[in-house]
C-alpha cells in the first residue's frame, strides 16, 4: 500500500460531508440564513455524538452528560464577549481565573506558605510550554538541557524545539516508570529541569515523583510535574483509598505542576492550569513589553487575547461539581477501569503494560505488530481507541463515558472478539495498521514526519 492511498484512506476519514453539505472554498457572496447555517452544524454534531454519547471513545470526552454541557454552554454564553485582555472591562474574569487556579493548586498541595501560584492556560501543551520556558528562562544558563523520560508527552519535545531547550532523553523500566538511577546519570551542568509524569499519557502510570523531584531539589533544579491528566483523578483515588504515591507540592522538590480542567475537571474543551512555586518562576513565564508605541504590553502566557468565556464555564465546572462531585466521578471511573483491566488481563493474547490505575495500556503477548490490526478492529466496532509506540501498543482512558451500564463490559467483549478476528483472518491493507506499523518500524523518522506533516495538510483543504 502507497502512501498516497494511506492519505486517500484518511481523507475518506476527514470528509464524511463532503458530498453531502455545500463546500465553502470562498466566502459565500451573499451570506446564509442563520437557520440554514445551524441546520449545517446540527447535522454534523447529530452525527458525532452517538459515537462518544455511547462511551466508545478513549477519553477526548471526559463528562459529556446533556444537562452538564448544557450547563457549561450557558455560562460560555454569558461571558461570550469577555476577554481578559482588557481588564477594565472585564475584571470577572481575573476574578475567576484567579479563583480556578486557587482552587487547583489547594487540591495539589499549595498551602498558603508554599507561595503557589499560577495561570489559565488554553491546554496542557501550553501549560507544559510554558513550564519550560519560565525554567530556562530563570537559570540563565547556556544551552539549557531537561531531562525527561521517553514516555513524557511530546509537548516537552515541541517546547524543546521552541525554546532551544536540549530534551535528554531517559529510558523507562519493565513498569513503564521512569528509571532514577538513569535520570540522575544524565544531570550535568546545563540541566535546568527534570520531568516526571502523574501518570504519563502513554501507560498511565505514576513516574517515581518523589525521587525525581528529590534528584531536583538537591541540585537546586526545577521539576515538573505534569499531572494534566491526573491532576484531577489522583487526589481523589488517594482519598479512596488507592495506593497514590505524592506528586504534588507536598514535595518540596516540586516547582510546577500543570494539570488539565478541561479533562477530569470537566470544564469545557480549552482550558488547562500551570502552578508554579513562588513567583520568580511566575515572573519568568510572563511577558513584559514596555517599549512599544502602542503602549505597555503584558501577558501571562503565550495568547493576547484569550476568551473569558471558557474560563466562566471552567469555573462553573468546578464550583458546581465541588469535592463530592469530583469524589464520585473518581470512584465509578475507577470501578469501570476495573472492569476493564481485568478484562484485559483475561485475554490470553494480550498483557497490561505496567500497573495503571484509569488509562490502560496493553500489547500482543506474541506478535507486537498485531495490535495495530486489533485497534482496526476496534474501529470497525465503533471505538476509537490510541495506539501507541516504544512497544506497539493501544491504549483507553477510563471516563465518565464509560461508568454506564454494561459499557466497560461492552469494551472487554468486542475487544476480545477483536482478538480472535485477527488471529484468523489475514491482514488488510487499508485502515490505520498499516500506517502504524510502517511508522513502528521504519527507520527514517524523517519520512515518518513528514508523512504526518502531508496528514496535516488535509486537515486544512475544504
Amino acid at each position: 500500500m502507497t502512501q498516497h492511498d494511506q492519505l486517500a484512506d484518511a481523507v475518506d476519514a476527514l470528509r464524511p460531508y463532503r458530498d453531502e453539505l455545500e463546500v465553502f472554498e470562498r466566502l459565500p457572496e451573499h451570506g446564509r440564513e442563520r437557520p440554514a447555517v445551524l441546520a449545517d452544524l446540527a447535522t454534523m454534531a447529530a452525527r458525532e455524538r452517538a459515537r462518544w454519547e455511547q462511551g466508545y471513545a478513549s477519553g477526548a470526552v471526559y463528562h459529556g452528560d446533556p444537562e452538564h454541557v448544557a450547563f457549561l454552554a450557558e455560562a460560555y454564553a454569558l461571558h461570550a464577549q469577555h476577554n481578559p485582555l482588557h481588564v477594565d472591562l472585564w475584571p470577572s474574569t481575573t476574578k475567576l481565573e484567579a479563583e480556578i487556579v486557587a482552587m487547583t493548586a489547594h487540591l495539589l498541595g499549595g498551602g498558603p506558605d508554599d507561595e503557589v501560584s499560577g495561570v489559565v492556560t488554553s491546554g496542557g501543551t501550553e501549560s507544559i510550554m510554558l513550564a519550560v520556558k519560565a525554567h530556562r528562562d530563570r537559570s540563565a544558563v547556556d544551552r539549557p538541557q531537561m531531562v525527561l523520560p521517553m514516555t513524557a508527552h511530546a509537548a516537552f519535545d515541541k517546547a524543546a524545539h521552541c525554546f532551544g531547550v536540549e530534551a535528554v532523553k531517559v529510558p523507562v523500566g519493565a513498569d513503564m516508570r521512569a528509571d532514577v538511577g538513569a535520570t540522575e546519570r544524565a544531570l550535568g551542568d546545563r540541566t535546568v529541569l527534570i520531568v516526571g509524569s502523574a501518570p504519563s499519557y502513554p501507560h498511565g502510570v505514576v513516574d517515581p515523583i518523589g525521587e525525581l523531584s528529590e534528584l531536583a531539589r538537591e541540585r537546586r533544579i526545577g521539576f515538573h510535574t505534569d499531572a494534566c491528566l491526573g491532576g484531577f483523578v489522583l487526589p481523589f483515588a488517594e482519598r479512596l483509598g488507592r495506593d497514590v504515591p505524592a506528586f504534588d507540592f507536598r514535595l518540596p522538590g516540586v516547582s510546577t505542576i500543570s494539570v488539565d480542567t478541561h479533562k477530569y475537571g470537566y470544564a469545557a474543551k480549552g482550558t488547562s492550569v500551570l502552578l508554579h512555586r513562588g513567583q520568580e518562576l511566575g515572573h519568568a513565564q510572563y511577558f513584559a513589553f514596555t517599549d512599544w508605541p502602542g503602549g505597555l504590553y503584558m501577558t501571562p502566557t503565550f495568547a493576547g487575547s484569550r476568551p473569558g468565556a471558557l474560563s466562566a464555564a471552567c469555573w462553573a465546572a468546578m464550583v458546581s461539581i465541588g469535592e463530592d462531585g469530583y469524589l464520585d466521578a473518581t470512584r465509578r471511573i475507577l470501578a469501570a477501569a476495573a472492569t476493564i483491566r481485568r478484562g484485559i488481563e483475561g485475554i490470553a493474547e494480550l498483557r497490561v503494560l505496567g500497573d495503571p490505575l484509569f488509562c490502560i495500556a496493553f500489547a500482543m503477548r506474541d506478535d507486537e505488530l498485531a495490535i495495530y490490526r486489533v485497534m482496526d478492529a476496534m474501529t470497525a466496532r465503533h471505538w476509537s481507541l490510541n495506539g501507541l509506540h516504544h512497544p506497539p501498543a493501544v491504549h483507553i482512558c477510563t471516563t465518565l463515558r464509560h461508568t454506564g451500564a454494561g459499557i466497560a463490559e461492552r469494551f472487554v467483549a468486542d475487544l476480545r472478539e477483536s482478538v480472535a478476528e485477527v488471529g484468523r483472518e489475514p491482514a488488510s491493507e487499508h485502515g490505520m495498521a498499516p500506517i502504524y506499523g510502517m511508522a513502528a518500524t521504519l527507520p527514517d523518522r524523517g519520512a515518518v514526519a513528514a508523512m504526518l506533516k502531508s496528514f496535516v495538510d488535509l486537515w486544512f483543504r475544504p
